[in-house]
């Protein structure tokens, strides 16, 4: 049999492998050197606006943070950009993006000093914003698309959106309920006590679970059901995954000749198309979304020669280029705060 050391080794060279293939097979979808000619083509005004939008993307990324924490403490944007970069790093590197979500508490406390309760709430609800509000627009631009797709990409949007929304209104519901679980760790507690010699140290970590998902959950609460939350949070996540993504490709339309209308649809048929991220099929989703990104372009009738190098540099300026510069700040993590007391 094979270990379970030996099992993971052999998954993450699966997923890069997929990963790999996957890029492989956009190649096969263009002629590479009018890509590369059109990517020649492209003038310096067209680049600073690029580059401008991505900027305006990437602040409204970081005010997402600052508006879910405000209610528990007032963060500035530089610390709650410094959040988002290090928790966006993390993302690349693990096979989805929820999972990657796991590690930002530790981040919060590290970057923010908050507690951990309040970190661990913080982190949850903006997990859950994101999740509930990307579903929904993942299924407006899934629906405007829906006649023109095939029925393959159809089934991996559906079910990647419907995992979205899912896990959204599943981390609301849990984290806004975490205290029904006391009497199961007060059960647990009562059972640990009566182990010899360790028995009375076991339970009173137990009960002290209870204690942090009580302070979890009123924290949880007081962010989750704050309406100015919401709002905040759905005006940083509409700059960077709509306003910025989406005049982003259109510039890139236009400077490449093509044209996809309505042109207020791109934002939604980006979000759709991006979905898979939450697949875990390879880390980061890399290769996988940039080739299913493609594929639905290609379906709205964008050459794949256009869309190919348009979906490259948008995936750079508004994923992997905000990762890279998580690297740097990442290495200054207080690893103290690894510790729960």
């Amino acid at each position: 049999m094979v270990d379970q050391s030996a099992r993971n080794i052999i998954v993450t060279l699966a997923k890069i492998g997929l990963a790999v293939a996957a890029f492989a097979w956009l190649l096969t979808q263009i002629d590479v050197g009018e890509a590369v000619a059109l990517l020649g083509r492209l003038n310096a005004t067209v680049l600073a606006a690029v580059l401008a939008v991505s900027v305006l993307g990437l602040l409204g990324r970081f005010y997402t943070w600052q508006a879910t924490a405000a209610p528990i403490e007032r963060v500035s944007l530089r610390g709650a950009g410094s959040v988002a970069l290090v928790v966006n790093f993390i993302n690349q590197l693990l096979p989805s993006r929820l999972t990657g979500r796991v590690a930002a508490p530790f981040v919060l406390r590290s970057r923010l000093g908050l507690s951990y309760p309040d970190a661990t709430a913080v982190s949850g609800v903006h997990t859950a914003l994101y999740s509930v509000y990307y579903g929904l627009a993942a299924s407006v631009g899934l629906a405007l698309a829906f006649d023109r797709l095939s029925p393959g990409l159809i089934l991996v949007l559906a079910l990647s959106t419907a995992l979205y929304i899912a896990a959204g209104v599943f981390l609301l519901a849990a984290g806004t309920n975490l205290s029904r679980l006391d009497p199961l760790l007060d059960w647990f507690a009562r059972l640990a006590n009566r182990l010899p010699r360790i028995g009375a140290s076991v339970a009173e970590q137990i009960r002290g679970l209870s204690a942090f998902a009580e302070t979890s959950t009123d924290a949880f609460r007081k962010i989750a059901l704050s309406p100015g939350v919401w709002l905040r949070y759905a005006a940083g996540w509409s700059l960077t995954l709509l306003v910025a993504a989406g005049v982003r490709v259109w510039l890139l339309l236009g400077s490449f000749g093509a044209e996809l209308e309505p042109a207020v649809f791109i934002p939604l048929y980006l979000v759709a198309a991006y979905s898979v991220t939450l697949l875990p099929l390879t880390p980061g989703g890399i290769g996988v979304t940039e080739a299913t990104a493609t594929a639905v372009f290609v379906a709205l009738g964008v050459p794949g020669e256009v869309i190919v190098p348009i979906v490259l540099i948008d995936r750079a300026m508004g994923i992997y280029l905000p990762a890279l510069a998580g690297w740097y700040p990442s290495l200054h993590l207080d690893l103290s705060t690894l510790s729960t007391e």
